[in-house]
C-alpha cells in the first residue's frame, strides 16, 4: 500500500514538473495522462504547483470554473465542472496592452465575475448564501491557455494544468446582484469589430449562481475556501475564440456593461 502511494506521489511531483517546465520554456509539453488518470490527480497535481506558486510569493486573488457547458461535459464524460487558481499576476487591464507572448495557446472567453464580500468556509451553501456573499458583478475576458501541446487534453490533463489558466480582464463598471437575472444575460464578444461569440448566462451550468454555488461548496472545507476579495470567473458564455497578435477583443454582456482584451505582439 505503501508503494501504491509513494509511486501516485511520484507520478504527480513528475506531472507537476512537466507543467511548470512548458511554462517556463515556452514551450508546450506532451499531455501528462501517463502520469494522471483522474480529476482527482489532476487536482493532486494542481495543489503542488499552487503551493510552489504561494510559496514563490505570488497572491491567490480568485477561483475560475472551467467546463460549464452541459454539452462540455458530455463530451468529456463527466458530471460536474472543475476549478482553477487566480493570481494577481494574471489579471490585466480592461483596454490596455496584454503582450500576447506571455501565453502559450491562448484562447479568450467571455465570461461573469463574481466579486465576494464575504467568506465562504464550511457549506454546503445555497443560492441564497452566495447571492448575500457577493458583492458586485462585473464582466470578464478570461484568457484560457493550456501547457500542453495542441490542446491535447482529458479532463485530468485540464484540471492538473490549473484549469487551463491563463489570464483575465476585469470590467470596470460594478453591478449589483438585485433585480439582476444572471440566466437571462446575452453576451457578444467581438474580434476586431467582428462578432466571434454569442450566448447567454443559462448556458453557464443553467446560470453563473449554480456554477458558483458548486464552487462554493466544493471548496468550503478545504485551504482554498472562499475568502471576502476573491474574484470568480463563473464559466464560458458562448464559444472560445482563438487569440493572435493584436488582436482586440469587446465583449458585453447585458445588464453588466463591456470589456476589453487588447493584445500586442
Amino acid at each position: 500500500m505503501y508503494d501504491e502511494w509513494s509511486q501516485a506521489v511520484d507520478a504527480h511531483s513528475q506531472a507537476a514538473d512537466r507543467l511548470v517546465e512548458a511554462a517556463r520554456s515556452g514551450e508546450p509539453c506532451a499531455p501528462i495522462r501517463d502520469l494522471v488518470a483522474t480529476a482527482a490527480d489532476g487536482y493532486a497535481v494542481q495543489e503542488i504547483n499552487t503551493r510552489r506558486a504561494l510559496g514563490a510569493g505570488r497572491r491567490l486573488v480568485g477561483r475560475k470554473i472551467g467546463v460549464t457547458n452541459l454539452l462540455l461535459q458530455q463530451q468529456f464524460g463527466i458530471d460536474q465542472p472543475d476549478f482553477g487558481m487566480l493570481f494577481a499576476d494574471m489579471s490585466y487591464s480592461d483596454g490596455l496592452p496584454i503582450p500576447i507572448e506571455k501565453f502559450l495557446q491562448p484562447r479568450a472567453e467571455a465570461e461573469i465575475a463574481l466579486v465576494f464580500g464575504r467568506d465562504l468556509s464550511g457549506g454546503p451553501f445555497t443560492v441564497a448564501d452566495v447571492i448575500r456573499a457577493v458583492d458586485f458583478v462585473l464582466p470578464a475576458i478570461e484568457i484560457a491557455d493550456s501547457r500542453i501541446a495542441d490542446w491535447d487534453i482529458t479532463l485530468a490533463d485540464t484540471v492538473a494544468d490549473n484549469a487551463s489558466a491563463g489570464a483575465y480582464v476585469l470590467g470596470h463598471t460594478p453591478t449589483s446582484l438585485l433585480g439582476l437575472d444572471l440566466r437571462a444575460v446575452r453576451m457578444t464578444m467581438t474580434r476586431d469589430g467582428q462578432e466571434v461569440s454569442t450566448g447567454t448566462g443559462e448556458v453557464c451550468l443553467g446560470g453563473p449562481l449554480n456554477a458558483a454555488v458548486w464552487l462554493a461548496t466544493r471548496l468550503g472545507r478545504t485551504d482554498h475556501a472562499l475568502r471576502a476579495g476573491d474574484v470568480v470567473l463563473t464559466g464560458a458564455l458562448g464559444p472560445v475564440v482563438p487569440v493572435g497578435p493584436e488582436d482586440v477583443f469587446e465583449a458585453r454582456i447585458d445588464g453588466l456593461g463591456s470589456v476589453r482584451a487588447v493584445f500586442t505582439k
